[in-house]
């Protein structure tokens, strides 16, 4: 039986699930995730960091891969690519996680 690509949506969900372990927030609230595009091959991620530096980019990146490939039909590729251009801000933040951090929404 062939397996279904997930939507976008649930790729996204599924990103919900990997928190930046510096400040406890997921990486679609903090802004992290760029964008997302299923294919019938390969399912690509757009990512950034909240800075080049960031101590935990590997581990953020390699959970996102995992998160992704927990949805990926057999034989599908995940790509996960860090981006820096547009550089993130504070204002990519959801509302939510801007009130964790106590910031005017």
């Amino acid at each position: 039986m062939a397996q279904i690509m997930p939507s976008e949506e649930r790729v996204c969900e599924a990103l919900r699930s990997v928190d930046d372990p510096e400040v406890g927030i997921n990486i679609v609230d903090l802004g992290l995730v760029y964008g997302i595009d299923v294919g019938p091959e390969r399912i690509r991620v757009e990512m950034t960091m909240t800075s080049q530096a960031c101590p935990m980019g590997d581990l953020i990146t390699d959970n996102a891969r995992r998160a992704v490939a927990a949805l990926a039909p057999d034989g599908v590729g995940v790509e996960i690519e860090l981006v820096w251009e547009p550089f993130w801000t504070p204002d990519r933040m959801s509302e939510s996680a801007k009130q964790t951090f106590g910031w005017p929404t």
